[in-house]
């Protein structure tokens, strides 16, 4: 602010972290730097001795019970994944940081080094409710080089889309490939991405995550609606545009030889495809044990008694937003569930009223499987399980997107509020006669 009352604008300019402390390169050896691919955003890479495994998402759904993973992971890929050196999670959503994975790992090697960037909406969040018990995560700061061994080393940036929850990562083998995976992008445009691939102009291209399915039969329509784009036709859309690009479409246990490629893009032996009888698309998904696990907490205890709405959305904290929501439990179908509850909140004083109010405001209508809705409730989940996850569905009036409601209970909600699965043990400790609970919860 200048003395006269104006503003001086000032672009700061710092160089790149990643050209900090240059090495000088060295030549790479054929099968030295591997890149394996799993399924969906897990890959393994190979770089000389060490073993690098990112997003291990390889057992169990996404986002509650909305995604599934669409191919079959290798068989060998868990004994890979607890062989592995070091992991890298980028962010916090369930595709990317997957419970039912890491719960594996954690029975065979607790001590697995997991590396997660320093975000300001911590990745490993939920990891004490989990009892998942990993005793080796390392919080990184952004922008810092890690060494891991004489020639391989590697920095986590912010993501340039999410910059408070997701992150990037740059590996440096011998100086001779640096790759830059952008997590969590949301502009699938292929145009956009073919444009961006030429701007960057790297050597070899792999489009990689996103490879999920809707696979509950509950879940037809989501899956027969929500067309993906195809990583094949960004490929040859980008062979297109700049044919000095070699590009790969991976498969489960597909692998990549960057010494071969790079020295040769033609090269066909550079890439090694899975065995002819390898099974590339998943058609199981173990639905029951997933989806019976949320849907025990429908007759939990807390539900018998209409007081948990007042006290959770207080314990939620949200308010002072001119927003009416409507939540109305369903079945699987979206029909109203006979016996279900149908509230509202009004987020302006945080109220729960029985009628509109005659105000002008904004409405909401959320129609959420019922399942879902109290699982979240029931352990203090975020609610990208219900949003992201594709387990409701929603009216708006007027039709706008309520940006800060939506932050906050997908991103914000457990973060910023006490432990709610800690008090519920409180008040169950405090007596088991319910009449009594319920008014220590109202007295809270």
């Amino acid at each position: 602010m200048l003395d006269d009352g104006g503003l001086q604008l000032v672009e700061l300019c710092p160089d790149d972290p990643w050209v900090v402390d240059p090495l000088e390169p060295l030549d790479l050896q054929e099968g030295e730097v591997k890149v394996t691919y799993f399924t969906h955003a897990c890959v393994e890479l190979k770089l000389g001795e060490k073993r690098f495994i990112f997003d291990p998402w390889l057992k169990g759904p996404a986002f509650a019970r909305g995604w599934w993973l669409l191919h079959e992971p290798p068989a060998d890929c868990m004994d890979r994944l607890c062989a592995a050196d070091l992991i890298y999670i980028s962010h916090m959503h369930s595709d990317h940081l997957s419970y039912p994975t890491l719960k594996v790992l954690s029975e065979r090697r607790p001590d697995m080094p997991i590396y997660v960037g320093d975000t300001s909406r911590p990745v490993f969040w939920y990891l004490e409710q989990s009892q998942v018990k990993l005793t080796n995560i390392k919080v990184i700061p952004f922008g810092i080089w890690q060494n891991v061994d004489e020639h391989l080393r590697f920095m986590i940036l912010m993501d340039g889309v999410h910059p408070e929850m997701d992150t990037c990562i740059i590996v440096q083998y011998k100086d001779s490939w640096k790759a830059e995976f952008i997590k969590n992008e949301r502009r699938k445009l292929l145009n956009y991405k073919a444009d961006l691939v030429k701007s960057l102009q790297p050597k070899i291209y792999c489009p990689f995550a996103g490879y999920f399915v809707e696979a509950h039969p509950s879940d037809r329509y989501i899956k027969e609606t929500n067309t993906k784009n195809s990583a094949a036709d960004l490929n040859a859309l980008i062979n297109k545009k700049t044919p000095g690009i070699r590009t790969w479409t991976p498969k489960p246990g597909a692998v990549l030889d960057l010494s071969l490629a790079l020295r040769d893009s033609t090269n066909s032996e550079a890439v090694t495809n899975p065995p002819a009888n390898a099974k590339i698309y998943k058609d199981s998904w173990d639905f029951n044990l997933y989806v019976d696990e949320l849907n025990s907490a429908i007759s939990s205890e807390i539900f018998k008694h209409q007081s948990w709405i007042q006290f959770y959305y207080t314990w939620a904290g949200f308010q002072n937003y001119n927003l009416l929501v409507r939540v109305i439990e369903t079945d699987d179908d979206f029909t109203p569930l006979t016996g279900g509850y149908d509230y509202l909140v009004d987020f302006l004083d945080l109220s729960f009223p029985t009628k509109r109010p005659d105000r002008k405001h904004s409405y909401l209508e959320l129609k959420n499987r019922v399942g879902v809705m109290r699982y979240l409730v029931l352990h203090g989940r975020l609610w990208d399980d219900l949003y992201i996850g594709f387990q409701n569905r929603i009216s708006r009036d007027p039709d706008d997107y309520h940006h800060k409601f939506w932050n906050h209970f997908q991103s914000y909600l457990p973060l910023q509020r006490p432990d709610w699965n800690k008090f519920l043990q409180e008040v169950h400790d405090i007596s088991q006669d319910s009449p009594k609970i319920w008014s220590y919860c109202t007295l809270v």
